[in-house]
């Protein structure tokens, strides 16, 4: 399988050539948010103020990382359900976000809007956070520090591996990998 090198920012050309199933390793900075820090943003947003980082072509993965332990960048930064913000994740991409990184099933919201707005939905693997968190190389909490681990974190990452699960076509990993076991 060939594996895909991206970059971040993600920018239309990238993400047209991604598709659901490919294997790829992300590269340049991206963002952490779980359930908490998704509040305050909607909150943020619903005030008319500006979030803390401008989301726009840029990827949250759904992650509270652990403190990193001496010499190291970060602790373990393993994914979350992803579910849990698809509440969140219509409104986000359509002021911009590009991608999202988790593990599990998105709804038909989320999909609808990975297809309307062009983005994409990465899988990282659950249960691997020691081993994702060899692909951070930098790593800088930039809002709502009083989250502890659900604080935004901006990370910079190189070659973490991902998969594509849902592309900008409707096409879902999850969905065609269950049809190939079928067979």
């Amino acid at each position: 399988m060939e594996i895909k090198r991206i970059q971040t920012p993600l920018d239309d050309g990238v993400i047209n050539q991604l598709k659901a199933g490919e294997k790829v390793f992300l590269n340049g900075f991206i963002f952490t948010a779980r359930d908490s820090a998704h509040k305050r943003f909607f909150e943020t947003l619903d005030r008319g103020e500006e979030l803390p980082f401008d989301i726009r072509n840029q990827i949250i993965y759904y992650c509270g990382p652990s403190p990193a332990p001496p010499g190291k960048v970060i602790g373990s930064c393993g994914p979350t359900t992803s579910s849990r913000m698809d509440a969140y994740a219509p409104r986000l991409i359509s002021l911009g976000l590009k991608g999202m990184i988790g593990k599990g099933k998105r709804s038909q919201a989320v999909k609808d809007s990975l297809k309307q707005y062009k983005a994409v939905y990465f899988g990282a693997t659950g249960g691997a956070g020691a081993l994702l968190s060899k692909s951070v190389i930098s790593s800088e909490t930039i809002a709502y520090e009083d989250l502890g681990p659900e604080a935004v974190v901006k990370l910079g990452v190189q070659d973490m591996p991902l998969f594509v699960i849902n592309d900008i076509f409707g096409n879902d990993l999850y969905e065609t990998g269950m049809q190939q076991y079928r067979r």
